[in-house]
Parts: structure tokens; C-alpha cells; sequence
């Protein structure tokens, strides 16, 4: 089941038309104007460009006002529509990173306070 922030929504708040090539940019990150101009070159090359684009505007339902709290929230679903696989290798990635770090500290505080290096000791 998807959820909110995994699916293809109409952007009417930056929308030139129905709202599909910035809710194309929403989801893929991919800048608008490359949306459209592929769907003019779509339309002429196949004739099929406008007619997708109204099947998506009409399929496609409206961007939910409250969808993302911010930016960087904005960026990382995008990446995660990308490739959940990568996202998942960098976000257990930071996670190592972070449990590298407190351990440092730990061993930094510990060595540095030789009372409190003693009363772990002591519980062990």
C-alpha cells in the first residue's frame, strides 16, 4: 500500500495548467520546465503528449496542503521514490556514523573521569 508521500499527486499551488508536470517535479525532483517541454516534444513526435497529460491530470489526485513539514523532508522523499534501496544504505550509513560518534564521546568522558571509568568498572 502506498503512502501519502510515495504517491504522484497534482501540484495546483505551482500548476501552469492541471498541476501535472510540477506534481511530476514533486515526485521525481526533476524540474518542471523539463516536464513540459517533454510533453510538447511527446506531443509532436507522437501526438500522444496531451492526451497523457490529461489522463494524468485526470487520475492523478490534488496535492494535499500539509504534504512535506519542509524542504529537506521534500528532498528525502524524492530520493526515497528514487531508490528506497540507496536511501535505506544511507540512512543505516548515518546511523553507523552517529553510533561511531556517542561511542567516541563515551570513551572520551569515560578516560577523561577516572571516578566514573571506576564505578563502571565496578558494575561489571
Amino acid at each position: 500500500m502506498n503512502t501519502p508521500r510515495m504517491t504522484l499527486y497534482r501540484d495546483k499551488q505551482n500548476a501552469k495548467l492541471m498541476g501535472v508536470c510540477s506534481g511530476l517535479e514533486d515526485y521525481t525532483g526533476i524540474n518542471a520546465i523539463w516536464w513540459r517541454l517533454a510533453f510538447i516534444v511527446l506531443t509532436f513526435a507522437t501526438g500522444f503528449g496531451i492526451p497523457i497529460y490529461f489522463a494524468l491530470g485526470l487520475l492523478a489526485s490534488k496535492k494535499p496542503a500539509n504534504l512535506y513539514v519542509d524542504q529537506d523532508e521534500q528532498k528525502y522523499w524524492q530520493r526515497v521514490r528514487q531508490s528506497p534501496k540507496r536511501t535505506a544504505r544511507e540512512i543505516r550509513s548515518q546511523f553507523r556514523d552517529i553510533d561511531r560518534r556517542l561511542a567516541e564521546v563515551e570513551s572520551y568522558y569515560v578516560t577523561s573521569n577516572p571516578r566514573l571509568s571506576a564505578e563502571i568498572e565496578r558494575l561489571r
